[in-house]
């Protein structure tokens, strides 16, 4: 059964999107919700495997950690297609989960694909946005942004992420780009699932840390970026928005373990 989260309103009719990280779990449902409300959606990930069969207009197959291919894959990209309406910026790779497993490699991998790569992709797109006089980026950062809950370098990373969207709030308002982030907590994706498979008592591990009991979906996080690159959010630039479940609004956790039995 479709979940209703899925259907909505023809409110981004003809506006081009371009989605990276397209083939995963949040990109599936971004280019779905997108297709049905309307746009013309582009998607981009490093595999072309991985954009497989969604209806998207366009395909780009690059990897963000290739500073080259990145630049190269968007400038023909634009030079093509034009510039999108709107860019979603959220790919996102991470697999060093505590300090100890972060070695040199571990951080410029995930800095380069969760950061630089994102710039690469995101800096010669609103200087053309710029030229137009209009243009939405929504960057799909990281509770892990806003305070520590491992996987140190892609944090790091998702903490840039934030401070280069300001930037771009404050810098390129007068030329008409919005820029915003969308901070979700822990998804309920493919990745999650395998995890899960393999270790099942995990959930119960995860779960008491949020305040909703639960983990979010792909769809709550897409519908939040859509939000965001709406005419509804047309107001809003510079904000960071949290999909969390209620995560980091306090320590639920310390409130039932510490303070719950007095």
């Amino acid at each position: 059964m479709t979940s209703p989260l899925l259907h909505t309103e023809p409110r981004f009719a003809d506006m081009h999107v371009l989605i990276t990280g397209a083939g995963g779990g949040i990109g599936k449902v971004l280019v779905e919700l997108y297709g049905n409300s309307g746009a013309i959606v582009s998607g981009a990930d490093q595999e072309k495997g991985l954009l497989g069969e969604l209806p998207l207009a366009n395909r780009l197959v690059f990897d963000l950690g290739d500073e080259k291919a990145t630049s190269a894959a968007i400038r023909d990209f634009t030079a093509d297609h034009g510039v999108p309406d709107i860019l979603i910026n959220n790919a996102g790779f991470t697999r060093g989960e505590t300090l100890d497993a972060v070695s040199n490699d571990v951080w410029e991998r995930e800095i380069a694909i969760n950061l630089n790569g994102a710039f690469h992709v995101t800096a010669p797109i609103v200087d053309a946005m710029c030229q137009r006089g209009s243009g939405n980026i929504v960057f799909i950062s990281s509770v892990n942004a806003l305070g520590h809950f491992g996987n140190p370098a892609y944090s790091a990373a998702k903490a840039g992420l934030i401070s280069y969207m300001k930037a771009l709030a404050v810098e390129r308002g007068r030329f008409g780009i919005r820029a915003n982030a969308v901070c979700p907590g822990s998804v309920r994706t493919p990745a999650w699932d395998h995890r899960l498979n393999k270790q099942p008592e995990l959930l119960a591990k995860v779960l008491p840390h949020y305040p909703l009991g639960r983990m979010v979906t792909p769809e709550e996080v897409a519908h939040a970026a859509m939000f965001l690159s709406s005419d509804a959010a047309s107001g809003i630039s510079g904000a960071t928005l949290t999909v969390d479940g209620g995560l980091t609004a306090g320590n639920l956790r310390f409130i039932d373990d510490v303070l719950g039995d007095q």
